[in-house]
């Protein structure tokens, strides 16, 4: 066992968790922040995405012990990065453009499309696509998921004023 300290969604954190642990089993399991969802277990679908240090990261190919030291953010942690009770710019893009059927991948396309809006806070249509490639979908088609992410940029830029 390892003592692992990191801040998640803000706060700091201390476990102890064996050295063969993986980030997203600590999220789920030992902080009960089940909204990171374990798809394929071998990082191919993006479900498990959140952001290590704003980076989008798969959580289920990163092992804990490698997130000492670093802030961890979780699709939970996103509406506290919001005023008050508000969802995320991106959370609320997704419900309006109906970026969303199932809800299963949407954790992890959000988190990469906050990721991306950070970065890039006015992407082209090829960015968006770009930034989401790791992440899939089997429901929608993606059209309504990359429009939710440009409702989102435009909505960003516009508060930025």
């Amino acid at each position: 066992m390892n003592d692992l300290r990191f801040n998640i969604n803000g706060q700091s954190a201390t476990l102890r968790v064996p050295s063969h642990r993986l980030l997203v089993e600590v999220l789920r399991d030992e902080l009960g922040l089940t909204g990171t969802h374990v798809g394929c277990d071998t990082s191919q679908c993006g479900a498990c995405t959140v952001l290590v240090d704003g980076q989008p990261v798969k959580s289920c190919s990163m092992l804990a012990l490698q997130a000492e030291g670093c802030d961890v953010t979780s699709i939970e942690g996103l509406a506290g990065s919001a005023a008050g009770d508000e969802r995320h710019p991106v959370q609320q893009a997704f419900i309006d453009c109906h970026g969303l059927q199932c809800g299963f991948c949407t954790p992890g396309m959000i988190m990469a499309s906050v990721a991306l809006l950070q970065h890039t806070p006015n992407p082209s249509q090829a960015q968006i696509e770009h930034a989401l490639d790791g992440n899939l979908c089997r429901c929608t088609g993606y059209v309504n998921i990359v429009a939710a992410v440009k409702q989102a940029a435009a909505t960003m830029a516009e508060a930025a004023k």
